[in-house]
């Protein structure tokens, strides 16, 4: 899948033609960081990040004491990956990505939705653990 940030300058394919898991996530650290009303992240087998001088890296702790890097355009200021080091998974930001199938998305932290979620979706009030992905089933923080 081809994944962009909004003025180009970042670009890259993911590993895999569709993601392992979609989920938007409806908590308060995915509103801040998106600066909306939920957060996206498809999730992917880790792979090597786009090489260019745009691509910088915002880190911050998480709730189980790891360390989550995120990484964005440096030009636009749009997110694309979040990764901690210890898992073999990470997450690109949805909405850079073209061509995803939102029906397929599991909504997470609905307890704390803004918005309504969509009637027949996969919704967990919490996190979810309805994907099994083996060790790498915890979500990204």
């Amino acid at each position: 899948m081809n994944a962009r940030c909004q003025c180009g300058s970042v670009s890259f394919k993911t590993p895999l033609p569709e993601p392992l898991a979609l989920y938007i996530c409806h908590c308060t650290e995915c509103r801040k960081q998106t600066g909306s009303a939920f957060g996206t992240s498809a999730i992917f087998p880790h792979f090597k990040l786009p090489e260019t001088e745009n691509l910088s890296c915002y880190a911050r702790p998480t709730a189980s004491g790891q360390t989550l890097y995120c990484y964005f355009c440096r030009n636009c200021g749009t997110r694309l990956i979040h990764m901690t080091p210890s898992k073999n998974v990470l997450s690109v930001k949805g909405g850079c990505i073209e061509g995803l199938d939102w029906t397929k998305a599991i909504h997470i932290w609905t307890k704390s939705a803004m918005v309504p979620i969509p009637e027949g979706s996969e919704a967990h009030s919490e996190r979810s653990s309805s994907v099994d992905l083996g060790q790498t089933q915890e979500l990204l923080d």
